[in-house]
């Protein structure tokens, strides 16, 4: 289950990467395409720190 949430998780940050690559290249759809980009890999990032928590109560409250 975990290696499946970060394959999706990845997949989801380059996904969205994807859809920034097809926005024109104008500056009103620039500040939403970095917005974009930075928090669909944060979606990732958030995943995989709570899988390295130290602490058991930790992981538990964002894995469960």
């Amino acid at each position: 289950m975990k290696e499946q949430i970060k394959n999706r998780t990845k997949q989801f940050a380059i996904d969205y990467w994807g859809l920034c690559k097809e926005y024109p290249k104008a500056r009103e759809f620039d500040a939403y395409c970095r917005q974009l980009i930075r928090c669909s890999s944060s979606v990732g990032a958030n995943y995989r720190a709570a899988c390295r928590a130290k602490s058991s109560i930790n992981k538990s409250k964002i894995i469960n």
